[in-house]
């Protein structure tokens, strides 16, 4: 039993309802182009058959009958239609495949917003690997979904050339040929629904699992080989491989029995000629014969169509998770103040508050909720006059420029992380905000400056710098709000006394509200307010309780 579609499968549906009237025009010549092969093939096949056993039968009757007999006529329609399906098949592939790219080019960058405007808990629960299958491998699973679009039109065609030509032998082959390749495609499709479709959705499955694994393995290369578990963890990857075989060849075998059921359809199909012919002419119950192939094997296309079907199916509900709608509003915050009701604290611009706590007790998740980062709890946190859960995401993110402790690095160059913040950012911004983290000195130096590449996740740069650079992109973010999430953890002293300096300087420049979180001395000491945060109540809320006692010196 399938399962109902859920309404992000409903809007990728509709989605590609919408790419198909896009590229019609491009769809509609691939179709007739593919009529055009399927008819030229057929017809090709059949009048050279015809015309072999006429020629064969017209030297065998004397010189005089093969003096007369017309060989210029069929030559040059064979000949014709040579042409007709070679540029035909060219012309096919470019538009069918053109339609198809044009599509998934449109395709991508929705689906892209879908991850990043959707939930944030379903971004986060998307690892990279997996997230890569689907942006790649089922995005172009559904190509073929364009590309097939050609695929009836080329069997009907084929199925027409072919009755058409066996008419000529009479009108029962013409019967035998329609009924013998209409059950080889009824067939055909019984088999791909009853092993095609299901092997197809193992495929894309294992494919997205596979390469999940493998980017989390990939990822920590460096602790399996510190810790010597080089063969657990190629184990691990050779059984997800292993799967990934086994619905692969589950595939391919179910792809081997829906070809034959079109080998099979050509023999009642070419029986069902000869038995029929009667007094036929043997020219033309040759051209019958090899109608009746052909037609059949016109129906090829169609054929692998079927055997994708699953493999699409699959790739279109993985999708359609991204597009699945997430909380929506129209509520926007009347203003930067943020109220944090279980404290009973009200907090404006640019006054700066610390929030600290045992390690694990919500810190993070305090920040990220007021953010919209998480789900918020109804109660908790209100922005401007407006609760945090009925605030619009994009209006209560308007409000934080933000610097994890934990910050993602593109696998680009520095300007390119940077820009994330703020895209039309010109040099001079782009080098105060370096100057702000303590990090200028460091770019300046590097022979391509702001255009130097970071590797994976800034692996060519410290620990540190990776920090001063997430908090170098927070600055460049104009926002009444900058919140920084262990700033100078990895820092050493002299280090952690300058960033948190310029940090000084660029508060007071800006006058931006600061919300820090830190277990060190030296940032909670830039903080008029402290925030004691111990763990999560029962309903999952923040328990939380003012705490604005200063560390001794």
């Amino acid at each position: 039993m399938r399962a109902h579609p859920t309404e992000g499968v409903a809007r990728l549906k509709g989605l590609i309802r919408t790419q198909e009237k896009r590229q019609a025009g491009l769809l509609l010549a691939a179709a007739v182009t593919a009529a055009l092969v399927s008819a030229a093939a057929v017809l090709l096949l059949g009048i050279s058959g015809w015309f072999i056993t006429a020629s064969a039968l017209a030297g065998a009757a004397g010189s005089a009958v093969a003096h007369s007999f017309n060989y210029m006529m069929p030559s040059a329609l064979i000949r014709f239609l040579a042409i007709i399906r070679t540029g035909s098949r060219y012309g096919e592939r470019v538009t069918g495949h053109d339609a198809a790219l044009n599509a998934l080019a449109a395709m991508r960058p929705r689906l892209f917003e879908g991850v990043a405007r959707g939930p944030v808990e379903r971004a986060l629960s998307l690892a990279g690997g997996e997230a890569s299958a689907r942006m790649m491998q089922d995005v172009d699973a559904v190509q073929n979904r364009f590309v097939r679009l050609s695929a009836p039109w080329g069997a009907g065609a084929g199925l027409a050339a072919g009755m058409g030509m066996a008419v000529l032998a009479g009108w029962k082959p013409a019967l035998v040929i329609a009924l013998a390749a209409g059950l080889g495609m009824l067939v055909a499709a019984l088999v791909g629904r009853r092993l095609a479709e299901p092997a197809g959705r193992a495929v894309q499955a294992a494919a997205g699992d596979f390469k999940t694994r493998f980017a989390a393995l990939a990822a920590a290369a460096p602790e399996l080989q510190a810790y010597g578990v080089r063969g657990w963890a190629i184990d691990r990857l050779a059984e997800q491989g292993a799967t990934l075989e086994r619905a692969t060849e589950r595939l391919t075998a179910a792809g081997g029995w829906i070809m034959l059921t079109q080998t099979v359809a050509m023999a009642p199909a070419v029986a069902g000629v000869l038995a029929t012919a009667g007094s036929t002419p043997p020219p033309f119950v040759a051209l019958a014969i090899l109608a009746a192939v052909t037609t059949v094997e016109s129906a090829g296309a169609l054929l692998t169509a079927f055997r994708q079907n699953g493999a699409v199916e699959a790739a279109v509900g993985r999708l359609g998770d991204l597009l699945e709608p997430g909380e929506t509003s129209d509520a926007v915050p009347s203003g930067p103040r943020i109220v944090l009701t279980a404290a009973d604290l009200a907090l404006a611009p640019p006054q700066r508050l610390a929030v600290v706590g045992p390690s694990g007790s919500g810190k993070t998740t305090l920040v990220e909720r007021m953010m919209r980062l998480r789900a918020p709890v109804a109660g908790e946190v209100i922005l401007g006059e407006a609760d945090a859960t009925e605030a619009s995401p994009d209006a209560a993110r308007a409000l934080f420029a933000y610097a994890p402790q934990q910050a993602v690095l593109l696998a680009g160059t520095v300007r390119e992380n940077l820009l994330l913040a703020r895209p039309d950012a010109d040099e001079a911004a782009l080098w105060t905000a370096l100057e702000d983290a303590d990090l200028a000195e460091r770019v300046r130096a590097a022979p391509l400056g702001l255009n130097a590449p970071l590797g994976e996740n800034g692996a060519r740069l410290s620990g540190g710098e990776r920090r001063r650079l997430g908090l170098a992109r927070a600055y460049l973010r104009a926002a009444p709000w900058l919140v920084l999430d262990e700033p100078t953890e990895g820092l050493d002293p002299a280090t952690e006394a300058r960033v948190l300096e310029r940090l000084v300087q660029r508060l007071e420049r800006t006058e931006q509200g600061l919300i820090l979180i830190s277990h060190r001395p030296a940032p909670l000491d830039l903080c008029d307010r402290r925030l004691k945060v111990e763990g999560l109540a029962a309903n999952g809320a923040v328990r939380l309780s003012l705490d604005d006692r200063k560390q001794a010196a």
